[in-house]
């Protein structure tokens, strides 16, 4: 039985992913992989270079999926089944492509951590992300943008004959188009997926890949990889390179023997087959092996600690066992980036399958003789020619153009076909998927100019040639705030700042003064940022009062975007008496949600109230797009207990020391991924 492909739904408890954040991403994501490397870290010349290539200084032009809550409900999502008399792949088209179940039909055996819930959390570059499953990142260090996003999906012939699920999207972080291939080999136990990133432009590209399965924990789990060392990489932000098993006084190999979450990146030989494998007591789990174009392998654990646990039943739902993420990617770690050509194109196969080894090797103290273990059971079951092979075999199929389609992605890449003419094969853009979105901007391409856009524009592409179409534009609200974010996405911020300026005199409305606000607070212009945040804000609520019945909830959420930005900017030039006030124009529901109840809380304590600020806390909220390596709850407890402790005093170490004694932090707000600092 050669591959099969078919549709299928799959009903889930999931929280509705809500708008997207009408405000533009001008500043990244606070980057829980910013990086510190001691002086004695000893970086290989071409990690120390490609870690510091192209990092990403906003996640422009996309923008932040935060309209999400912890509502879930059941859900019917469009779902793809491959499969062969082996294997049972789940395929989630509309989320990102995720795989989402791998069954192995011999043993009954789930490979996959697969979540019983679609909970979106604040993980991705943009926001909302979940766990579980296979899932295909792409763009820059993190976990892509496409995370919960369509992708286009189709049926297509495979090498042997049977049938393939092509995915392909536009990424527009980087502007590259890539692809996804996944089949079921006739009789085997192994999940192929073949992957191809093309460079379509006259210049060389950032390029960045990691291939994330989440798997099951529990305290047997071990994840074995063909590496003696690794980089070690925690939410300290420090990298260091650590022997493989035993670092800490622990086996790091076992994720529970751990206490904080953690990233270690093998440092697997260069000529060493590529591999990574989750088995559980009994020898039995999940091995990923790829062709050599893949070198990386990584483990992820949340590790044993409060922090880590908390997190675990954040993505999910009570009584869920735990899970680690076993990774492949382009580099040795997750922090670089490497150059594509102009031009080129990067392709490879992975395959995904069931693995057997002797339980008493695989978890004995001999870590050479655990890795052969898992290295003679892998050379059996899947050859390294054979998956060489399998790629070579593959490579003329993936041009061959989709027919049957299956799903439909975004219209971005019909958009940037239409500007260039370019024939991607296998990769077709239609453009039958051009959108509302999208419809603007094939206005510039054909007249020059860029229409008015009501009430909000849209996420606008904000590359080299876009930007010089809007330069050449005629001046107006939509084409000055649009170039405006064409220049500060290229870096070229004085000429942003007056594009916006001038968009302001043509009417643009309070979006230019929102990026106004952004480029004072990112001068260090803490005051002149607060005016302008209270401007943009006196700006969104006359404009909300006097919308129409078709305008209002668009404009009210513009109104609640820029509360949200802009208390925190008044509390930075301490002016707590206006946030307020400003927090107080927002309605009953809006001021109940968890970031607004903990910025009420940090607005009575910068007014003198700690006491009233303690009360919001043991009262009780949920910020449900809480940033992963977030520290905002349990500054803000501890900036509480302190003041509680010192009253109007100052404070001192003893006395900070003496308020965490007295206040630990409650279990609920606990999501730190570090040890605590001292006071």
């Amino acid at each position: 039985m050669a591959t099969t492909v078919r549709r299928t739904t799959l009903t889930l408890p999931m929280a509705a992913l809500g708008p997207d954040n009408p405000l533009p991403a001008l500043r990244a994501a606070t980057d829980v992989h910013r990086i510190r490397i001691p002086e004695d870290a000893g970086l290989p010349a071409d990690m120390a270079r490609q870690i510091g290539y192209a990092p990403l200084s906003s996640i422009l032009p996309t923008r932040m999926r935060d309209g999400y809550g912890r509502d879930r409900r059941e859900t019917d999502l469009d779902a793809l089944v491959i499969e062969n008399d082996r294997l049972r792949a789940t395929v989630l088209p509309g989320l990102g492509g995720r795989v989402y179940s791998l069954h192995h039909k011999p043993t009954g055996r789930e490979l996959l951590y697969h979540n019983p819930v679609i909970q979106p959390a604040n993980f991705a570059l943009n926001g909302a992300w979940f766990s579980g499953g296979i899932e295909w990142n792409i763009g820059a260090t993190g976990h892509t943008t496409l995370s919960c996003a369509p992708l286009h999906a189709a049926r297509v012939p495979a090498p042997d004959g049977g049938e393939m699920l092509r995915l392909w999207e536009w990424e527009r972080l980087r502007d590259l188009p890539f692809q996804v291939d996944l089949w079921l080999p006739a009789g085997s136990d192994f999940l192929h997926v073949g992957v191809r990133i093309r460079n379509p432009h006259h210049h060389t590209v950032p390029v960045y890949w990691w291939s994330n399965t989440a798997v099951p924990e529990d305290p047997h789990t071990r994840v074995l990889a063909p590496a003696d060392a690794a980089w070690h990489f925690g939410y300290e932000r420090t990298l260091r390179h650590v022997p493989v098993p035993e670092y800490a006084g622990s086996d790091r190999t076992y994720p529970l023997r751990s206490e904080f979450p953690a990233d270690y990146f093998y440092d697997v030989p260069t000529g060493t087959r590529r591999w990574i494998a989750s088995l559980g007591h009994d020898g039995h789990g999940l091995v990923q092996t790829s062709t050599d174009t893949l070198p990386g392998r990584k483990l992820f654990l949340w590790g044993a600690g409060q922090a880590g646990r908390r997190w675990q039943r954040w993505l999910t739902e009570p009584g869920t066992g735990g899970y680690a993420e076993i990774q492949a990617g382009l580099a040795r770690t997750q922090l670089e980036h490497v150059p594509l050509e102009a031009g080129g194109e990067l392709s490879w196969l992975e395959a995904y399958g069931p693995l057997a080894a002797d339980p008493a090797a695989v978890h004995g103290t001999d870590w050479a003789a655990a890795r052969g273990a898992v290295e003679t059971r892998l050379a059996a079951a899947l050859p390294r020619a054979e998956v060489d092979a399998a790629h070579t075999a593959w490579l003329p199929y993936a041009d061959h153009e989709p027919k049957d389609h299956l799903a439909t992605g975004s219209g971005w890449g019909a958009l940037e076909t239409a500007r260039t003419g370019l024939d991607l094969p296998g990769t077709p853009f239609d453009p039958a998927t051009l959108g509302a979105e999208q419809q603007p901007w094939l206005i510039l391409l054909r007249t020059g100019e860029l229409p008015a856009q009501d009430p909000v524009p849209g996420p606008g592409p904000v590359s080299a040639p876009w930007r010089e179409l809007l330069e050449s534009a005629s001046p107006g609200p939509a084409a000055e705030y649009h170039l405006g974010l064409a220049q500060w996405h290229a870096g070229d911020r004085a000429q942003a700042v007056r594009s916006w300026e001038r968009a302001l005199a043509h009417g643009a409305g309070c979006l230019p003064l929102y990026c106004l606000a952004v480029a004072e607070s990112e001068a260090g212009e803490t005051a002149h940022a607060a005016d302008r945040f209270a401007e943009a804000v006196a700006c969104a609520t006359g404009a909300a009062a006097s919308a129409g019945a078709t305008g209002a909830r668009s404009r009210r959420t513009v109104l609640t975007a820029l509360v949200r930005e802009a208390i925190p900017a008044l509390l930075a030039a301490e002016r707590p008496d206006e946030a307020a006030t400003m927090l107080a124009t927002l309605s009953p529901a809006e001021r109940a949600t968890g970031r607004f109840r903990l910025l009420a809380a940090r607005i009575l304590l910068a007014q003198g109230q700690p006491r009233a600020a303690r009360e919001v806390f043991d009262e009780g909220f949920e910020i449900a797009d809480l940033r992963e390596g977030a520290e905002a709850l349990s500054d803000t407890w501890y900036a509480i207990a302190e003041r509680l402790v010192a009253g109007d005093g100052p404070v001192t170490a003893e006395l900070a020391a003496r308020a965490r004694a007295e206040h630990p932090l409650p279990e609920r707000y606990e999501f730190r991924m570090r040890p605590a600092e001292g006071p």
